[in-house]
């Protein structure tokens, strides 16, 4: 006999609680400690910043980096640092984080939306393609829940364009694109260190560049628009105080010797998922392409098909909740039906022009957001080979009850 469904009063598959996050313990401990009596807690004086700016661009592969407040002000000053002016247009994926929409904004440029790939969620190369406008100066490609972006797509099409590629990284800590880590193909890469990523000092972002000059302007405009080699109160450039603390910079320095022990294990688990759960019929789950050399695993990232699994995707996630298995259904809309999109709410950046977000269509994107869209969190990839063996027997139980999921669906 079947297992009647823990949201229609059935027992769950599971009660206990996966991995909590952040993970720390006594390295941090020590690292704030140290930083504290040290009496040098902003970056100027101290040494833990510039530590974890040397460390954290050696892993990702990049030649010079840039801690600044957090991932927003990371790609607002990437912009700034690749010229980026008033009027010119910088093509963004609709599904992701405001900031990388908002950034373009704060740059008092204007963002341009280009449909994502319903089986990657990245950004789709032919759209990028039909975005472009003789105002276009740059792309920024989101590497979705840790997978890369088609790199070696978007970056022929930059130069075949003359346009500026600024990754954004924030979900894809350690990930890979054939051998090369993210953040270091794009001309600049960036990072958030926000409470949810799978690097964190609660707040903070990270620019990476291999190219020294673009790396110098980053640096100046993270740091009051000041010059090495020139007086103090020498300011060359629009610019503010970006620079992260030491307190976070400490937390980082022990955060980042946890990092690569915790990318292989999120990577195993979400292979092992894969594996586990590719055969049932309607679930589709985010496609593992064979230029990702790793995958970073931010979000383990999933679609529901109703009519192919036989129940709507809000049934089955509520079925998969009352399982004991935490899930999202990801973002609710695209960024150009937000309300300051549709409205234009862009205060003083006047240079945002020329579009209409209320005529934006991406259908791919709004496929995933209305009908079949869901995450699961990277903490949970954190788990042990029996807690994956949880979520399988969760799903698989959600797609064998169906029927009744869908009846049930079909009284609320």
């Amino acid at each position: 006999m079947a297992q009647q469904l823990a949201l229609l009063n059935g027992s769950p598959i599971r009660t206990a609680a996966f991995p909590a996050w952040p993970v720390f313990g006594d390295e941090e401990e020590r690292a704030l400690i140290r930083a504290l009596r040290s009496g040098k807690w902003g970056k100027q004086d101290g040494t833990e910043t510039t530590t974890f700016e040397r460390d954290f661009a050696k892993y990702q592969g990049a030649e010079h980096g840039i801690a600044v407040v957090n991932g927003t002000v990371s790609l607002q000053i990437a912009l700034m640092a690749a010229g980026i002016q008033a009027g010119d247009e910088v093509i963004v994926p609709p599904y992701t984080f405001l900031a990388t929409a908002t950034a373009v904004v704060t740059a008092n440029a204007t963002p341009v939306f280009a449909d994502i790939e319903l089986d990657t969620l990245n950004l789709s190369p032919a759209a990028i393609e039909a975005a472009i406008t003789p105002r276009t100066r740059a792309i920024i490609p989101v590497h979705f829940g840790g997978l890369p972006a088609d790199m070696d797509a978007i970056m022929a099409i930059a130069k075949r364009h003359n346009l500026c590629v600024i990754e954004d990284a924030a979900h894809a800590h350690g990930a890979e694109y054939k051998g090369r880590r993210v953040g270091s193909i794009g001309h600049m890469g960036s990072f958030s260190f926000q409470s949810s990523k799978n690097l964190t000092s609660g707040e903070g972002g990270f620019i990476t560049a291999n190219d020294a000059d673009l790396a110098a302007r980053c640096r100046s405009i993270h740091n009051c628009g000041r010059r090495p080699g020139h007086a103090w109160y020498e300011h060359f450039v629009i610019s503010g105080n970006f620079r992260l603390s030491e307190f976070q910079g400490a937390i980082l320095n022990a955060q980042l010797q946890r990092l690569d022990e915790q990318v292989r294990r999120r990577e195993t688990n979400g292979k092992y998922l894969i594996a586990k759960l590719g055969s049932i019929p309607g679930l589709g789950l985010q496609s593992y392409t064979a230029d990702c050399t790793r995958h970073g695993f931010h979000l383990f990232s999933f679609r529901i098909d109703a009519e192919a699994f036989g129940a709507p995707r809000p049934a089955v996630l509520r079925a998969l909740e009352a399982e004991g298995i935490p899930n999202f259904c990801g973002y609710p809309d695209p960024l150009y039906k937000q309300p300051l999109f549709v409205k234009r709410e862009f205060g003083p950046f006047a240079g945002c022009t020329g579009i209409d977000y209320v005529a934006t269509n991406c259908p791919n994107c709004e496929t995933i957001c209305y009908q079949q869209g869901g995450w699961l969190e990277q903490r949970i990839l954190l788990g042990t080979q029996a807690d994956m063996d949880d979520i399988v027997r969760a799903f698989t139980k959600v797609h064998e009850q169906r029927a009744t999921l869908a009846d049930w669906a079909r009284s609320q």
